[in-house]
């Protein structure tokens, strides 16, 4: 038995440069030992007011939005104000708490607009797909 039977399953500083600060990105597709898993990770701090997605757009998997208190002592101290819109209709929903949003596939959604940060907030979107790819999924944001 070797030493490093499991080592296969840590992924190492899976880090890149991003807007305001370093953000993690994890695709399940960028790494052939998983397997081809429908999962994706993207985190980002937000630290100031920001027009993350301007159009809307749908995906043919679902997603989870997750909007928290980048203090990690306290992550109920929500202060920011946070704009979302879902449905063809644009129906815009505003986000004053720590919440986690699932958008189903095919759903229409965003804009996603961080119009008020007083405090840093954490986003974190995880897509059921291998590879997420959006026109602003790249850039630093």
């Amino acid at each position: 038995m070797t030493k490093d039977k499991y080592g296969k399953y840590f992924f190492k500083n899976p880090i890149f440069p991003g807007k305001f600060t370093d953000r993690l990105i994890f695709y399940s597709r960028q790494h052939p030992e998983v397997g081809e898993k429908n999962f994706s990770v993207l985190w980002n701090c937000i630290t100031e007011p920001y027009f993350m997605v301007k159009d809307a757009h749908a995906h043919d998997f679902d997603q989870f939005l997750h909007f928290f208190s980048a203090d990690s002592m306290h992550m109920k101290e929500f202060d920011a104000v946070v704009e979302m819109s879902l449905g063809e209709e644009g129906e815009k929903h505003i986000i004053t708490e720590p919440t986690v949003l699932h958008i189903p596939k095919n759903t229409v959604h965003c804009p996603l607009n961080f119009k008020i940060v007083n405090k840093p907030v954490i986003f974190m979107n995880i897509a059921l797909t291998p590879q997420y790819m959006a026109p602003h999924a790249m850039e630093k944001t």
